[in-house]
Parts: C-alpha cells; sequence; structure tokens
C-alpha cells in the first residue's frame, strides 16, 4: 500500500459518497464491506416483473422500508455525481414533486398543488446499487466485500493505520473513515488505543416500522404523487407510501412504543385502518400485496460526540451513521452523509495541513446539528407527551408549530419555509420572516381562515377480492 491508501469501512451510502470525494481527489481508496459479493449481489425478482432489481443488503436492516432522499440530499449527491439523478430515474426511480404529496402533519392537511421541491423515489437497494456503479467505477477507487473489520492500530512506523480484519493481513493507510454505521465499533477501539471515552448522546422513543411492497399504476392516486401521515404526540402512528422502480409502490407503518406495527399482514392492514386518516388503508386495500410485512425497529437517534475528544488522531475520520445516527422517519441520514463528503471534498482541496482531520469532524458535527434538534425535538415529544423539549430545540418546536399551524390553514408561503428546513435547504432562521411573524400574529388575534382541505385521494382501483 503507498502513502496515499485510504481504507473507508463500510460500503452503505455514507461510506461510498465519501470514497467518491476521495477519488475525486485522487487518492487510492479501498471500500470495505462485511456483506459478501457485493458488487455482484444476485437481484431478487418480484413475481410480476419481467426485470430484476437489485436485493437489499444484510447489513442494511432497513432496506425494505421506504427511504426518502430529502432534495438537499439528492443536490449533494448530483454535485459529487454529476448525472447521477438522471440515471437514477432511469433505472426507475419516480421523480416527484413534493408539492404534490397527501402530507397530513401535526396541524392537518399541508397545502396541495404548489411547486416545491423535486425527490426521486426509489427503493434504498435500487439508491446504492446506482451509486455503487458510479464510485466502484472511479480511478482508484476498489471495493472489497466479505471484510471483518476487528480492530485498529498504529502502523509500526508510527504514522498510518493498520486496519485489522478477521480473516487476512492487516491493510495499511494513512487515512481511515469509518462509516460502518450503527454498529460502528470505533468507541470501543479509540478507548483500547488509550483515547478518552468518546461522549455520547441518545434519544430513543422506540419507533417500529414495518414496510410492504405493493403493485399498482403510477397513476392510482390520480394527481396526488404519494401519500404522509406523521405521527403525532396525540396518535403516535402514521405511515407513507411512495411510487418506486418498477410499477410498484412502498408503503410502511410507522408508530412509537405500544403503537410500533405487527409484521403479520392482517395486523399490517389493521393497524393502517387505525390511523387519522383513511388514504393509506384504502390503498392497501386495493393494490396487490407483493411479499411479506418486513420489520425495522432500531430507530433511535444515537450521536457520538467525538469532536469533543482532545488530541484527535491524525488520519482518522468519522462520517454517516457512525458519527450521528438518526430515527430514519425523518429521512435525514443519507442527506446528511452526503453533506459530509462535500466538506471532505471541499477540505481536500484546499490541501490538509496538520490537524486537518479534527477540525474537518468539527464540521462534520456542525452539518449533523440541524436534523439533530429537528429529530431529537420530536421523538422527545413522543417520549413525553407533557412536555416541551427545552432549549433551542424546545424554541424551534414551539415556534415550528405556530408555523405549521399556519401552513394547515391555506398558508403556502408557510408551507414552502418548513419545506426548506426539512428538506435542510435553508436555516431555521428562515421561519422568523416578518412576515411569517406578522400572519402568526394576525392569525393569533384575528382567526385563521377554514383548515386546508383533503387532498383529491381518488383510489383509482377497485378493492381487492
Amino acid at each position: 500500500m503507498n502513502a496515499a491508501h485510504t481504507v473507508v469501512i463500510g460500503a452503505g451510502m455514507a461510506g461510498l459518497l465519501t470514497a467518491a470525494a476521495l477519488g475525486e481527489a485522487g487518492r487510492t481508496v479501498t471500500v470495505l464491506e462485511q456483506d459478501q459479493d457485493l458488487p455482484g449481489r444476485r437481484p431478487h425478482r418480484d413475481s410480476d416483473q419481467s426485470a430484476p432489481t437489485p436485493g437489499p443488503r444484510a447489513g442494511v436492516p432497513q432496506g425494505r422500508q421506504p427511504h426518502v432522499l430529502l432534495h438537499r440530499g439528492l443536490c449533494a449527491i448530483e454535485e459529487l455525481l454529476p448525472g447521477l439523478r438522471a440515471q437514477l430515474v432511469a433505472a426507475g426511480g419516480v421523480p416527484l414533486d413534493t408539492g404534490n404529496l397527501a402530507w397530513l402533519g401535526q396541524q392537518g392537511w399541508a397545502p396541495f398543488g404548489t411547486p416545491a421541491f423535486e425527490l426521486v423515489s426509489a427503493t434504498r437497494p435500487l439508491v446504492e446499487h446506482v451509486v455503487r456503479r458510479r464510485v466502484t467505477a472511479l480511478p482508484g477507487v476498489s471495493l472489497l466485500s466479505g471484510v471483518r473489520v476487528r480492530g485498529l492500530s498504529r502502523a509500526p512506523s508510527g504514522d498510518g493505520w493498520l486496519v485489522e480484519q478477521t480473516d487476512g493481513p492487516p491493510l495499511c493507510a494513512d487515512l481511515v473513515v469509518d462509516a460502518s454505521g450503527r454498529a460502528s465499533r470505533l468507541p470501543r477501539w479509540l478507548t483500547l488505543l488509550g483515547y478518552d471515552e468518546v461522549p455520547t448522546a441518545s434519544v430513543d422513543a422506540r419507533f417500529g416500522y414495518a414496510g410492504r411492497v405493493y403493485s399498482a399504476p403510477a397513476d392510482v392516486l390520480g394527481r396526488v404523487a404519494g401519500i404522509v401521515v406523521l405521527p403525532t404526540r396525540d396518535v403516535p402512528a402514521g405511515g407513507v407510501a411512495l411510487p418506486v422502480e418498477g410499477g410498484r409502490w412502498l408503503m410502511a407503518a410507522v408508530g412509537a412504543g405500544a403503537h410500533r406495527p405487527p409484521r403479520d399482514p392482517e395486523g399490517f392492514d389493521g393497524f393502517l385502518t387505525r390511523l387519522r386518516d383513511p388514504a393509506l388503508a384504502d390503498l392497501a386495500a386495493r393494490a396487490r400485496p407483493l411479499g411479506e410485512v418486513a420489520v425495522h425497529r432500531r430507530t433511535g437517534n444515537v450521536r457520538h460526540h467525538y469532536e469533543r475528544l482532545r488530541n484527535w488522531p491524525a488520519g482518522l475520520l468519522v462520517a454517516g451513521d457512525s458519527l450521528c445516527a438518526f430515527n430514519p422517519v425523518y429521512g435525514q441520514g443519507i442527506t446528511v452523509a452526503a453533506v459530509q463528503a462535500l466538506l471532505l471534498r471541499k477540505s481536500l482541496a484546499g490541501g490538509t495541513a496538520p490537524g486537518w482531520e479534527g477540525r474537518l469532524l468539527r464540521r462534520f458535527a456542525r452539518a449533523a446539528d440541524l436534523p439533530w434538534t429537528i429529530a431529537t425535538g420530536e421523538d422527545l415529544g413522543h417520549l413525553d407527551t407533557a412536555r416541551s423539549p427545552g432549549g433551542v430545540a424546545g424554541l424551534f418546536g414551539r415556534w415550528s408549530g405556530e408555523v405549521d399551524r399556519l401552513a394547515a390553514h391555506g398558508d403556502v408561503r408557510a408551507q414552502r419555509m418548513l419545506d426548506r428546513v426539512y428538506h435542510l435547504m435553508g436555516s431555521p432562521t428562515c421561519l422568523f420572516d416578518p412576515r411569517l411573524v406578522t400572519s402568526v400574529i394576525r392569525g393569533r388575534l384575528l382567526g385563521l381562515p377554514a383548515p386546508t382541505p383533503r387532498p383529491p385521494l381518488g383510489i383509482g382501483l377497485a378493492p381487492r377480492p
């Protein structure tokens, strides 16, 4: 191995996007993945499809659940891998305007039918497949599957690292990036190397997900592109339905604590009928299910504050869920990983003076601040419905609730500002726009217009026999 070699631990989205940034900088990169035969995984085939689609990886237990790539994430990945959006659509991803989603939030229905941010809806395996194909085609980037990493140690020279494998010789690298996800063992490895214990924060509202694939035409909902029913403090259960590749729909039920959805088909259908609106149950009753219900319950928010460690070791970085993992219901993980990859690319382009890894790690942590505040603020509300979180999270939650109330009564500007924050396209300060403040005050003094009507959810199918 030469002195400019980088090892990335983990071939999920964070690892692949990190490798894209490193490969563009001209580095030799080896991406390690414990799943076997990753590039040549045999695709699975739904019973009514003529073309196979990539199957989920064993290392991504949430791979069968819907994944929303926020608009900021789509833009960041396109910047890292130009033309990726078009390739994803060509592979079957469904572009949709979020202004055409039937979105039932805490306060009511969001305004429908006005242009907003674009999404490309696809299954997680397809997104990973398209990104992996692009990244492994970059000069200097290679991927090794079936590799289990058991630890890190310093190279005998004192410069660089040895990445120790369970079944093989150690790999030498001047830079190691841990992108192994929630299961990262880096805190333990650092302790064994003599570093302080890593400060860790966690908020777990015990959310559970159950997902199922259905066959239905893309226009089954008419002008409505998809359905989102958010869990609330009063009703901690919701769900989502989005079109994906292959003429399919991916539907998920979500609930916190005792309201987590079951894994059996009858229980899944019954769960949907008990939601605040029957739209998801109506779609499930008319579409044809493909396969079984898949459950995922490891959903807590976990943040490792590596940026607080003194004397951060040279040649080591942490990215993606290994640094900060979010409740998947908010769709933030891939987007944060993509933003971190852009920060890495910018840092490498500016040169790597001594201590650059620690400085970059602090920027990675700042990139996670806003999504962490959003996710934990919401989840804390589910943990204690009688008490709102304090501090910045509490202030943000209370004011965004006021803005959400405007949107639920037809204020399109309020909805677009909320969209900007949710999609990580703008700072929460945009919610304090003087026009919004004026509208909130006027609404409190004079009352608000009628609530936003339910979107035109025409289900274009007869009920299943």
